[in-house]
Parts: C-alpha cells; sequence; structure tokens
C-alpha cells in the first residue's frame, strides 16, 4: 500500500464538505484509497447483495446504524440513497460525515447532482501514476509499462499483466456494460473495444467505427459513452479558440489505462510493444494520462485539449495555465529531432504567442533545451509537470 497522490486532496475535501464523492474506473483504488485516510470510518459495499438489499429496502435504517457516517462503495448500486443521506444532512452537516465511491460515472453524477448539490466535493481517483510508482514498485523501461499499465492491483499483488488486464476486461467491463445498456452481442462489443483499441490516439470518427464493427452509427455512439461512463476511454476535445471553422471537431481517442490498449492490441510484453505498430500512439496515450492524473489528483481544474488545424498543423496537448496553455508534443523517437518542434512553431504563429514557449516529451533519457523549449523524456513527465505554474494546483507534500 503506497500514499497515493490524491490523499491530501480527498482529506482536505472531507474538512469542509458533509460529503465527499470519489470516482473513477474499477481497480483504481478508491476503496483502498479511502479506507487508509478515514480508517475510523465504517466500511459498506454496495456490491454485497444483502448490504445493497438493506439500502433499498430501508434506506432511513440503513443510515441510522451510520450515525457517524461510513464510506459507501459503489453508490451507483443504490442511486437513490443519495436523496436519503441529504435528508441526513438536514439534522447533521459534519464535514466529512459520508464519502461515497462509484465507477460508472454518469450514473454516479446523476444520483449526487440531483440530491447532494452544494453539499459534495468531487474528486476522480485514475490508476497509479508515473510518479507514485517510482520508489515504491519496479516501472522498467518505457515500452515495459505500455504492455503492463497502471493498474494497482498489478502491482500490489504481482499479477501477470496479460492474465490481469484478461480479467478485467471480462468481468468488469463487459459486466458493467451489460448492466447498464444490455448488450446482447457481446461479440460485437469486444470488437468494438478492440477497434478502439486500435484507433488509439486518433481522431474519434464513430460512423467509420461503426461500419468496420458491423453495427449501426446510433449503436456506436451508445458504446462510446457508457466506455467514457465506465473510465474505460477518454476523448480529448479540441481546442477551439478564436480560430472556430479552422479547427477539427472531432475529439482523440485515448483509454484511460495504457495497459488495456496494450492488451485488446495483442500485446502481451515489452518485446511486443517495442515492434508495435502502434507504439508512437500508445506512448502518446502514456503521456495524455499522465498529465490528466497529475491534473485531477491534485485538485487542478481546466480540461485538458489538442490543436490541429485544416492544414494539419498539431500539437498533442494543451495543458491550460489560467486564461492560456501550454503546448505539449509528444513522440515517440529517442533521439531528439528539430521537427519536433514544428507544431509548435505553427501553434505559437496562429495564437500570436512568444516563440520558444511549450514542451516536447519524448521516449529519450535526457533532458534538455532547445530555443526555449523544454525537452523532457516520457519516464519523468512528472518533474516537468511539476515546473508548470498551474494556478489553484495543490502540491501533495514531499514523500
Amino acid at each position: 500500500m503506497i500514499n497515493r497522490t490524491a490523499g491530501p486532496i480527498i482529506q482536505g475535501l472531507a474538512q469542509t464538505h458533509p460529503v465527499l464523492t470519489v470516482t473513477g474506473p474499477r481497480q483504481s483504488g478508491k476503496t483502498t484509497l479511502c479506507r487508509m485516510v478515514f480508517p475510523e470510518k465504517a466500511y459498506v459495499n454496495l456490491e454485497n447483495p444483502a448490504t445493497r438489499a438493506f439500502a433499498l429496502d430501508d434506506p432511513v435504517a440503513f443510515l441510522k446504524q451510520h450515525h457517524d457516517g461510513a464510506i459507501i462503495d459503489e453508490i451507483q448500486r443504490a442511486p437513490d440513497l443519495t436523496s436519503h443521506i441529504q435528508a441526513f444532512l438536514e439534522d447533521d452537516v459534519r464535514p466529512g460525515l459520508f464519502i461515497l465511491t462509484g465507477s460508472r460515472q454518469l450514473e454516479v453524477m446523476d444520483a449526487v447532482s440531483q440530491s447532494l448539490a452544494g453539499r459534495t466535493a468531487l474528486v476522480k481517483l485514475l490508476p497509479f501514476s508515473l510518479d507514485e510508482l517510482a520508489g515504491n514498485y519496479e516501472t522498467g523501461s518505457l515500452d515495459a509499462l505500455i504492455a503492463k499499465g497502471f493498474c494497482p492491483r498489478i502491482y500490489d499483488r504481482g499479477l501477470d499483466p496479460a492474465q490481469a488486464l484478461g480479467d478485467y476486461f471480462e468481468t468488469c467491463v463487459e459486466r458493467d456494460v451489460r448492466r447498464v445498456i444490455q448488450v446482447k452481442d457481446l461479440r460485437s462489443f469486444e470488437k468494438f473495444v478492440r477497434l478502439c483499441a486500435a484507433r488509439v490516439g486518433q481522431l474519434l470518427n464513430l460512423t467509420n467505427l461503426a461500419d468496420d464493427t458491423g453495427i449501426s452509427h446510433t449503436t456506436a455512439r451508445a458504446w462510446m459513452s457508457v466506455l467514457e461512463a465506465m473510465y474505460v476511454v477518454f476523448l480529448l476535445q479540441p481546442y477551439y479558440k478564436n480560430l472556430g471553422k479552422r479547427l477539427i471537431k472531432s475529439p482523440k481517442l485515448y483509454f484511460y489505462d495504457v495497459g488495456l490498449a496494450s492488451h485488446l492490441l495483442g500485446i502481451e510484453g515489452e518485446r511486443h510493444a517495442t515492434g508495435h505498430p502502434l507504439r508512437g500512439n500508445l506512448i502518446e496515450n502514456l503521456v495524455v494520462m499522465e498529465v490528466l492524473k497529475h491534473r485531477l489528483h491534485r485538485g487542478a481544474k481546466g480540461p485538458l485539449s489538442f490543436y490541429r488545424d485544416s492544414a494539419g498543423h498539431e500539437v498533442d496537448l494543451l495543458v491550460p495555465i489560467g486564461p492560456e496553455v501550454f503546448p505539449v508534443e509528444i513522440k515517440a523517437g529517442a533521439t531528439f529531432s528539430p521537427d519536433y518542434l514544428k507544431g509548435l512553431t505553427a501553434f505559437s504563429k496562429a495564437h500570436h504567442q512568444p516563440s520558444g514557449r511549450g514542451a516536447v516529451v519524448y521516449a529519450g533519457d535526457a533532458a534538455q533545451e532547445r530555443h526555449g523549449i523544454l525537452i523532457h523524456p516520457a519516464m519523468e513527465i512528472h518533474a516537468l509537470l511539476d515546473r508548470l505554474p498551474l494556478p489553484g494546483l495543490q502540491r501533495p507534500p514531499p514523500r
């Protein structure tokens, strides 16, 4: 068990809100972290049929037995319970009373926003990050990380990644999809998700994806929405500021855990990752998710985005810094090339920003600076992010 970066944020928010809601993918460590931060709290898991039945059949009695609050796991399994928590809080508004967790974003947010608006703080917890792994687990090379991913269970229990990721997809992803949208043809659904993995780091074209899967566009859109809500896929939105129709309108497709994307592509280890034709896309996926984790786990606000115009100029990632953005190019090469700066230069000109602002994250191992641009190894991405002046970012205490 390691200290998660989000721990101080969760602890701090629980001191100012009566309810804290923690969402994130299954097996991202939500329960472990909440129980570690709040060891005095009673713990109830709504995945347990008997516990869930009690909460559904007699929610008032259920909450009365937890008069000092509780950690309630998988709150989406009894969404009406949040209404009774709201009533409970009419008489008791002690901070940090209830800690709610959930792994299906839309259902959790629907329940919480309707009943607990203004009463709950929200935190998203993603799988381990590179800086959390450092000093606690053996990470290996960049290609090894691509194949293994960042699921806490794989590291904590020393599991075989191929077996664990396969089990995760079958027992968690497919099971949750059946609960939400009653998928009848699991073969088509599995094909759909594998085709999503084959498009990692690319612009999302739902029509093409639906055609290749053999399903309707409506079904493809519904399945994509569910995968996004369950924290399986992440859609990085394009940057629109002041450029209107000249910009690409489609989002780019990533997976919250690069290990799951690699598994769905048939990658079974470091050697497979090294020679895979989508290695560059997977490195991009890894870096985008590391930036997202760095922000979410420290309480930073503001969405990430990417830039691409009709002329083909592109910047892989734009990190918000107040009203401005910090452009980041992501490259799979281990040796810096001046060509890596083309997208950053085009972005600076289009937005009338001074040149020499931005970073290139690459697969090499040497940090350097070229013409004011920071060149940084992907394996040390958090050292770069810690240098950025992100307003509102809450730094965790040093380990």
